[in-house]
């Protein structure tokens, strides 16, 4: 007489053997490796220079940084950049001299309440600064009044204010535009606080720097674009203040 298990003692081992077979043959859940998003760094001035590791533009020389996806703090400036607006922009009250020799704090005197766009130049240079000198003449001609121009020498102990003043009747350059000087370590200070530091003066960057110190909008722009584009962005920092 064959002997039975019972239907319930058979439905267990069945069971039983059917879950370990699962194990056993059951292929394992693929493990998928998190791989982090390619970063890109691009050049501050110029966005068309892109890099997939940090270093410095072939272009103009400056720190290559890493994008980042714009959040709602920031604003899309003429150019199609977005700006920096995320920190604000602290300007020191550095003791400098213009090419009047006229004896200044720069932020009180240059830059509160007002709409400026400084770059950074040097009288001795041959390369770059002339035709950073020049677009900013053309953008004093057609940008119109309520905004202010400053230039402020990475070469202060070359530059003092005659050499400033000379340099500047070159360009024909017109009320509103001052260049200023002074002692190293205020204009160092300065510059980095502006993020235009340089150790040699050669390497310095063509950028312009755009703030409107009533809305505490900043942003920087490529200083070897052509006047049109610089205007473009000075307006929009500039709002109804900046007209023909």
């Amino acid at each position: 007489m064959t002997n039975r298990l019972p239907s319930t003692a058979t439905a267990a081992l069945l069971a039983l053997v059917l879950t370990t077979f699962s194990c056993v043959c059951a292929p394992a859940t693929p493990v998928r490796k998190v791989q982090n998003p390619a970063v890109e760094y691009i050049c501050p001035m110029d966005p068309e220079v892109k890099s997939a590791s940090p270093g410095k533009c072939p272009r103009c020389g400056m720190t290559l940084r890493q994008s980042a996806a714009p959040t709602g703090n920031e604003r899309e400036t003429a150019s199609g950049n977005y700006d920096s607006t995320r920190k604000p922009l602290l300007i020191p009250d550095s003791v400098v001299y213009d090419q009047n020799r006229r004896k200044l704090n720069f932020y009180s005197d240059l830059v509160k309440g007002k709409t400026v766009a400084i770059n950074f130049l040097f009288t001795t240079c041959t390369t770059i600064c002339p035709p950073l000198a020049a677009t900013f003449r053309k953008v004093q001609t057609e940008i119109g009044s309520g905004v202010e121009l400053i230039s402020i020498s990475v070469d202060p102990v070359t530059d003092v204010p005659d050499r400033l003043k000379s340099f500047l009747a070159k360009f024909n350059a017109g009320p509103g535009w001052t260049f200023v000087t002074g002692e190293k370590p205020e204009i160092d200070s300065l510059l980095r606080a502006l993020g235009a530091y340089v150790g040699d003066k050669n390497e310095h960057s063509p950028a312009v720097v755009i703030v409107n110190d009533k809305t505490g909008f900043w942003t920087r722009a490529y200083g070897l674009s052509s006047p049109a584009t610089l205007i473009n962005i000075i307006r929009e920092a500039a709002g109804p203040v900046a007209r023909n």
